[in-house]
């Protein structure tokens, strides 16, 4: 019989979209509120592998990522994904067309063994976590080749070998806030 035990805390990171990347700095300051210092940064990258978002939010596209501080219960993802939407909705513009969306803000966590992400849209390969939110995991920590490997059902972008070498940098920060952790208790 297994026994029920507690999670171990995670890394909250925030992939962040928008044509405007002023406004990464806006989000995060409200972020920050919420969830603390920042532990880790991304640059702002190009977000080129798709045109999902083109229709909504527009051309030349970036993308920031951002990772907390502090360590988080994965049971928080779904307060936490539908605080984002709110957030996103805030930063909304009505155009012809109705209203759209200027940042995409997308919340996952990262573990010692894999990198979730949330999302409101269900798929054969994502579970639902609650509060109408499901979650994927879209990187598995390899053993065997050291690092973040992507799934079969993985985003073109998280595949690249820049997110993945963050996404492990991430993994590893964490793994050395847990260790201060325990030499603190």
């Amino acid at each position: 019989m297994g026994m029920v035990r507690s999670p171990l805390s995670v890394k909250l990171f925030l992939g962040m979209l928008s044509p405007e990347p002023s406004l990464f700095d806006a989000c995060y300051e409200i972020l920050r509120k919420e969830f603390g210092p920042l532990d880790y940064e991304s640059g702002v990258l190009p977000w080129d592998t798709t045109d999902y978002y083109q229709k909504e939010m527009g051309d030349d596209l970036k993308r920031k990522f951002i990772f907390f501080e502090q360590l988080m219960d994965p049971g928080e993802l779904p307060k936490i994904k539908l605080f984002t939407i709110a957030i996103e909705k805030d930063f909304m513009v009505r155009t012809e067309d109705g209203m759209h969306r200027r940042i995409n803000l997308d919340p996952g966590y990262v573990t010692e063994a894999k990198v979730v992400l949330a999302t409101t849209k269900d798929f054969a390969h994502r579970i639902y976590i609650g509060s109408n939110i499901y979650a994927e995991v879209t990187l598995k920590f390899s053993a065997k080749d050291g690092r973040f490997t992507p799934c079969e059902h993985t985003y073109p972008d998280y595949r690249t070998d820049q997110y993945r070498t963050m996404f492990d940098r991430a993994r590893e920060r964490l793994r050395v806030s847990r260790r201060h952790t325990k030499l603190v208790q």
